[in-house]
């Protein structure tokens, strides 16, 4: 009797400790926050460093699996959706230039603007094609070459909105435009940011 009551007393502990140590599991595994929530945090906080952080967060957390917790992604896909920004407005201008209503001189700003983004659109595709070989002993070359197309694009783009800031159109047609050009921009100067920081970790 008094073996198959220490027997009894023995399963009972050994039962507890099991209990009790996948309590403790749970508890661990509900408190760690889930990966995409790190994720995001880490997008959100490094957006504080950019000119537009809403706009930054707004465009990147969906890319948040792709990215994680890296700065070097995360400049990566800023660049990325500059480059898709920027090549759906040329689209869209394009379109527009060759639409039928508008004055020449609305025409010409467009087609100007179109070669702006163009310029562009190439400076942040050589800025991703050496982003992808951004390891090594010459990281600070390969840094500096993005900095400066980054920096080339922005201003191209800078320039495209100038010309649409007086009058040389009017109506819902200035402001689209105007308004998906400054978006470029403004992701472009983001992107810019994240490459700085990136730069800076590396100094």
């Amino acid at each position: 009797m008094e073996g198959f009551c220490n027997n009894r007393c023995h399963f009972q502990i050994v039962y507890c400790l099991i209990l009790i140590a996948l309590i403790t599991c749970s508890f661990i595994e509900s408190a760690r926050p889930a990966a995409g929530e790190t994720n995001t945090e880490f997008i959100r906080t490094s957006c504080k460093s950019t000119t537009y952080p809403n706009l930054c967060f707004s465009s990147l957390s969906s890319r948040s699996n792709a990215i994680g917790v890296s700065p070097q992604l995360l400049a990566h896909e800023s660049l990325t959706v500059s480059l898709e920004t920027a090549q759906s407005t040329s689209a869209m201008m394009l379109k527009l230039a060759y639409s039928q209503g508008m004055a020449p001189r609305e025409v010409g700003a467009m087609r100007d603007c179109v070669e702006e983004l163009s310029d562009a659109v190439s400076g942040i595709k050589k800025s991703l094609g050496e982003m992808k070989e951004l390891r090594g002993k010459d990281f600070d070359l390969k840094m500096n070459d993005i900095q400066t197309w980054v920096s080339a694009a922005l201003t191209d783009e800078d320039t495209c909105t100038e010309g649409f800031a007086g009058k040389v159109m009017n109506g819902k047609v200035k402001t689209v435009v105007r308004e998906k050009i400054l978006e470029v921009a403004h992701m472009t100067s983001n992107a810019l940011a994240l490459i700085n920081s990136l730069a800076a970790l590396h100094g």
